[in-house]
């Protein structure tokens, strides 16, 4: 009898843990996407295309962080109307709008909050190699990565607005988000 309820405690510890590692994962990154959303939302259209690129940067990131989610980076494809020059170091054909871009960040976000949400402990251990076999993370570590890069990202456009109409969002400490 100890046996058995022993196994019941470690059982539902490691069911606690597992939603909280993927609920605080969730938090962070979805914070993260927050963070850049108020960025490109309080870009005034006369910053929008300029030679600081406050659209690209934007765009840029939203591409990998689309592509950092899909695992099965192979069958990676952006939704119409983006292309995949991102991976020639291309510009792309043209500007891309705010709404378009805030489109994509939304698809993305829902994209993120279901990988999450879906993990497993056998999945977070799971390989994410991209084409070219130049990297190569489990995907708990690919989900950080992406965060960060995310993250990255955010604080550059923080930085460009600061620059050109000295204001910029504030820190999101965790996402309200819920899909």
């Amino acid at each position: 009898m100890v046996g058995s309820n022993s196994f019941q405690t470690v059982q539902t510890s490691i069911n606690y843990m597992d939603i909280i590692l993927k609920e605080s994962i969730w938090k962070q990154f979805g914070a993260s996407i927050d963070m850049l959303e108020n960025a490109i939302t309080l870009c005034a259209i006369e910053h929008w295309d300029t030679d600081r690129k406050f659209w690209y940067n934007a765009y840029h990131c939203l591409f990998f962080l689309d592509y950092y989610l899909t695992m099965e980076p192979k069958n990676f494809s952006p939704p119409s109307p983006f292309t995949l020059s991102e991976f020639g170091d291309e510009m792309p054909d043209r500007v891309y709008t705010k709404k378009e871009l805030l489109d994509y960040l939304q698809s993305s976000r829902n994209k993120c909050h279901q990988l999450i949400a879906s993990l497993t402990k056998e999945k977070l251990i799971e390989r994410w190699v991209n084409v070219s076999g130049t990297m190569n993370y489990s995907v708990l570590e690919i989900l950080l990565y992406n965060m960060r890069h995310v993250q990255h990202h955010a604080a550059q456009l923080n930085l460009l607005l600061r620059q050109g109409i000295n204001n910029a969002p504030g820190w999101v400490a965790r996402t309200s988000y819920r899909s």
